[in-house]
């Protein structure tokens, strides 16, 4: 005799799996106990990972919006075409960790713009490929809060330069300060600070101008040199007419984890896809 059995309980995400039971003996009850344990622990061996198959689209989601916007050079050539993509790669991206409260821990460090429609960074670099005499290079946006519960300093990092008289892209540095507070569970206020110019990288033809090679190098002239290298100037940020601290801005943080960052400015101003960078020291 042939007893076809099969919980009447069992986990309804896997596939049913029906055994069949040859008693070999008058203790039909104790076989078909045995046959209730042996069919729900396979039943929940062979349970899909619902877990990686959602992180395995989430990376394949990422990666779609990388390959979106890698030919847009930062945004500044992207079509209409184009941006309405990257927005609907972008939605699909921000959909994952929607809602999840910031970890600063995992925010805070280096992140590299490889995407904006953002126009205060957008006119930027128009001004770079229009005027032959201004290069913008690497943007960063700094977050240093590792250590804090509801806020820290935000500093937007842009590598610059003119040619023949800086160093190619990375001739100098202009550095945008502010401090944020978290205002909701994604929401961080800005209060900018100041601006700061630093790291001047004069031209190798800059540097055989001030102090030639072939001449022996004057007192002054090395000093000039050493002036331009160290050269910082700094600006405190206020509003014009009053004094007062500058007004600030919301910055809605739409996603975050270990490689990439996705941000809204809020009021219209324009979308940021980050990725991780190596630590940037200033």
């Amino acid at each position: 005799m042939e007893i076809a059995f099969a919980a009447s309980v069992y986990p309804t995400n896997v596939k049913r799996v029906i055994y069949e039971i040859r008693p070999h003996s008058s203790k039909l009850v104790t076989n078909k106990r045995r046959s209730f344990h042996n069919k729900f622990l396979c039943s929940v061996a062979v349970a899909p990972d619902r877990n990686r198959v959602s992180e395995v689209e989430l990376e394949n989601k990422k990666h779609n919006l990388l390959l979106a916007v890698q030919d847009t050079q930062r945004g500044l050539a992207a079509t209409a075409d184009q941006r309405s993509i990257i927005e609907e790669a972008l939605v699909s991206v921000e959909g994952y960790n929607m809602g999840a409260p910031l970890d600063m821990a995992v925010l805070d460090g280096t992140w590299r713009l490889q995407y904006t429609s953002a126009p205060d960074v957008v006119v930027l670099l128009e001004a770079a490929a229009r005027l032959p005499f201004f290069q913008v290079g690497q943007i960063y946006q700094k977050f240093e809060c590792r250590d804090q519960l509801r806020g820290g300093v935000i500093r937007n990092v842009v590598r610059w330069s003119i040619p023949n008289l800086l160093e190619e892209q990375e001739g100098a540095t202009l550095v945008v300060s502010a401090k944020f507070d978290v205002v909701s569970v994604r929401n961080i206020y800005l209060q900018f600070e100041e601006i700061k110019v630093q790291d001047i990288n004069i031209s190798e033809q800059l540097q055989a101008l001030i102090a030639p090679a072939l001449l022996p190098r004057s007192f002054l002239s090395l000093q000039i040199l050493q002036f331009l290298r160290t050269f910082r100037a700094q600006v405190p940020v206020r509003n014009p007419g009053t004094g007062r601290r500058s007004v600030g801005g919301l910055y809605y943080l739409s996603y975050l984890d270990q490689n990439m960052l996705l941000g809204r400015a809020v009021g219209g101003g324009g979308v940021f896809v980050f990725t991780k960078a190596q630590p940037l020291e200033l």
